[in-house]
């Protein structure tokens, strides 16, 4: 068993090899690392941008982050885009008159309050510290320091676990389909229909194929772009998120290759996962969208947990693990189903 296995394998790979399978995961891995340490980290990532209508001139100097406007007309336009936040300044800050917030809803309760938090702690800096408050201002109150994540970094993990989870959901799909595809044109599927071949290490060497190159693209794609200290420090919880997103979308692809007579309803299937199964779970976890139904969403918990898994937060419990595990089990059944059933027709 373990000399057909090689066999297989070396098989396999020259197949990768000749369709450029790796070559084009080198491209990704260059391509998503220059994007991340040339473009995304350089860029101005102000939390909310913050303006201030100060009439009177009651606050003095602009503080820092606060951008002050001539009009009201001026602040109203500025706060149209549902994330800047305006503050309109009336009055004696001592006569009990707090600053009027003005901005539109970004249509997310909670984030709106961040919003309004965030906007008067630039106001008034020296409502952090301790001391008396004015009775016209909130307290604001000490956080606990929980992370010692820079903005940067937290941003490195947030777009690396961002591309990571796009790679191995897309291009792991296709990637052994199009093995699998190919060998349907070479014949390789009528000639092991009437050969004694195992159909288990016929899908067992695509699959350790797969995830070895999925795992090695994790690593480095961790390490290049988090460095080499905060990197292997997240990499054991990310390779594991990573080699479990690796099967299931391998035996997905493999299925539906198998399945399917050709690669155009193929590539229909693979509009749907990209458009429609995909892209929600992106819009619920970046822009913090409510959908209540989220959470039956399989690629939802996969996502979280690989998110998760780059900030060292053990949120996947047992059940999780235990999901996972029997979604593999039964996907490869399902796979084994189809190879046998593609197998039949062509003998």
């Amino acid at each position: 068993m373990k000399g057909n296995l090689v066999t297989f394998l070396r098989k396999d790979f020259r197949l990768c090899v000749s369709g450029k399978f790796f070559l084009l995961a080198l491209g990704s891995l260059i391509l998503y690392s220059s994007y991340i340490n040339l473009v995304y980290v350089k860029l101005d990532q102000e939390i909310f941008p913050v303006y201030r209508y100060d009439p009177g001139k009651v606050q003095g100097e602009c503080a820092a982050g606060v951008t002050d406007v001539g009009s009201l007309e001026e602040l109203e336009a500025a706060c149209e885009d549902g994330y800047s936040v305006g503050l309109h300044i009336t009055g004696d800050p001592g006569s009990g008159r707090k600053p009027e917030i003005m901005m539109v809803s970004c249509g997310v309760e909670s984030l709106d309050h961040i919003r309004e938090a965030y906007a008067r702690a630039l106001l008034f800096p020296e409502d952090r510290e301790d001391g008396p408050k004015r009775d016209s201002r909130d307290a604001l109150g000490q956080a606990g320091i929980i992370g010692t994540n820079t903005r940067e970094m937290k941003s490195r993990r947030e777009i690396t676990a961002e591309f990571l989870f796009f790679e191995l959901a897309a291009v792991g799909f296709l990637g052994l389909a199009s093995m699998l595809f190919k060998e349907k044109q070479m014949g390789v599927i009528r000639v092991h229909a009437v050969i004694p071949v195992s159909r288990v290490l016929f899908i067992l060497s695509k699959l350790v194929l797969i995830l070895l190159s999925d795992l090695l693209f994790a690593a480095l794609l961790t390490v290049i772009n988090l460095g080499m200290k905060e990197g292997l420090r997240v990499l054991p919880g990310v390779l594991m998120q990573a080699g479990i997103l690796s099967l299931v979308m391998a035996l997905i692809g493999f299925l539906c290759a198998v399945v399917l007579p050709d690669f155009k309803q193929f590539s229909l299937i693979y509009l749907v996962l990209a458009v429609f199964i995909t892209t929600p779970v992106f819009l619920v976890v970046q822009t913090g969208v409510e959908m209540d139904w989220m959470r039956f969403h399989p690629m939802y918990h996969l996502f979280t947990a690989m998110k998760n898994a780059y900030f060292q937060i053990s949120s996947a419990q047992g059940i999780y693990y235990g999901v996972c595990a029997a979604a593999v089990v039964l996907l490869f059944m399902a796979a084994q189903w189809g190879l046998d059933r593609e197998m039949k027709k062509e003998g």
